[in-house]
């Protein structure tokens, strides 16, 4: 341990308190939010899915649990440690039981600082140690109050915090725009294809031949007709097809089997990896104990676990590790292939997803199901090639820069991965690390 570096126990340096246990006959429809697990998943708000306490109550029984802003909330089982910081929108909610708040005890530790601690090696160690439970691990106050923080100098925590949170930053930012790049594909998608917005404008009179409306440039206009016509559906663009989902696409199951390539380097493209950021997981073949399936380069993964949680993935087609994912998902791959990016945004589709939800099998909520032959029964609305192709090329230019995108955070988040369990030592100086997100961002 180098210099100044201090091992501390974890109450001497860190005030924490878990939330109390609220019955759900507490809940109101607005109040004082009281945070939930899902506001601790990466990139969103504390507030997702937050319920709601009466502010008497709250008063009366639970003040001394309201959050401050910077403020760091952990989970207490899963993963041992989703984490949360708390921002002006959390300020004064309430932590339900299983979330631990903590914040500093003193003038030794910075509150920025604490999350880069708990995801340490140091600390998941002994939470890895001292956690209870065989299949889902968890750990508590009790468990706290036997473990140890290392504790460095003020001015390197905050240099620590600065080079890690400018990653954080970073990843972050991306993440928002890659949202903004595919609502704004989705959003055309919904225009053109779900609620026709350029053929009404036709009927309308709203939109005549040589001109241009926003997002409906003057060539386009031949290509959409001035009438709907019923069917199944109900109104639909007149000469528009109304078929199958397995008429327009393929459903593929190459399985493979990564335990028999002990030393081959897999893009392992999993539920988990969906949900943590959408970003495949590199493993070794001998790691991976289950078959999975091949992911092709014009795959499109739709999830049938679960389907109250929409789960479609666009794979980057690129040079690398084969590619492989869960048998949870349903490999797509369109007929047309120029035409991805226009399936991708039915798929993901409100719409789609609505029908696709009723499909569900199974009794237990954590075990739903989509049957396959169910999922490619699915009627859709399909326009003429020539209007899917035009979509297609807006379409893949948004999607294209979103995945960009999200491979530089891929290569972020490794970086922070590798800098962080060295700073957090102490392994690694300062000037080396920043030197490298400097040359990364």
């Amino acid at each position: 341990m180098e210099g100044d570096w201090q091992e501390v126990s974890f109450p001497e340096a860190i005030d924490f308190r878990e939330g109390p246990g609220i019955l759900a006959k507490d809940f109101h429809d607005e109040g004082v939010p009281l945070v939930r697990l899902a506001g601790l998943d990466r990139g969103g708000s504390v507030l997702t899915d937050c319920n709601y306490l009466d502010p008497n109550k709250v008063a009366k029984k639970w003040n001394h649990f309201r959050l401050e802003k910077g403020d760091i909330l952990v989970s207490t089982s899963a993963s041992l440690g989703r984490i949360a910081v708390v921002g002006d929108k959390g300020v004064g909610a309430i932590p339900y039981t299983g979330i631990i708040r903590m914040r500093p005890r003193d003038g030794r530790l910075i509150a920025p600082f604490i999350r880069y601690l708990l995801e340490g090696p140091h600390f998941q160690r002994q939470a890895e140690m001292l956690g209870a439970g065989s299949v889902i691990r968890h750990f508590g106050p009790t468990h706290l109050r036997e473990m140890t923080v290392i504790v460095p100098p003020l001015p390197e925590q905050r240099a620590i915090a600065h080079i890690l949170g400018t990653l954080d930053d970073k990843i972050e930012l991306n993440r928002r725009m890659n949202e903004t790049l595919e609502g704004m594909a989705r959003a055309l998608f919904k225009s053109w294809f779900v609620d026709f917005n350029p053929v009404r404008a036709k009927m309308d009179g709203r939109w005549q031949s040589g001109e241009s409306l926003p997002g409906l440039p003057a060539g386009l206009y031949d290509l959409f007709p001035n009438r709907l016509v019923q069917s199944e559906f109900g109104e639909v663009p007149e000469g528009w097809e109304v078929g199958l989902l397995r008429e327009f696409a393929s459903m593929t199951r190459n399985s493979v089997k990564p335990q028999q390539h002990l030393d081959e380097v897999f893009a392992h493209y999993s539920i988990p990896a969906f949900d943590d950021g959408r970003t495949p997981v590199l493993e070794a073949g001998e790691a991976i104990k289950s078959n999975k399936y091949l992911v092709g380069p014009h795959s499109i993964l739709v999830s049938k676990l679960n389907p109250r949680i929409p789960r479609v993935w666009l794979p980057a087609a690129a040079d690398g590790p084969r590619a492989i994912c869960s048998t949870e998902f349903l490999v797509t791959e369109p007929a047309d292939l120029g035409h991805r990016s226009w399936f991708y945004c039915l798929l993901t589709s409100e719409a789609f997803q609505t029908r696709f939800r009723t499909l569900v099998t199974g009794t237990s909520g954590s075990h739903q199901r989509v049957r396959p032959q169910a999922y490619m029964a699915l009627p859709i609305v399909a326009p003429p090639k020539e209007l899917r192709s035009l979509f297609a090329e807006t379409a893949d230019a948004l999607l294209s820069r979103s995945q960009a995108g999200r491979h530089e955070s891929e290569s972020l988040a490794a970086l922070r991965s590798t800098l962080l369990p060295k700073l957090i030592s102490g392994e690694l100086r300062l000037r080396e690390a920043e030197q490298s997100v400097e040359q990364a961002t």
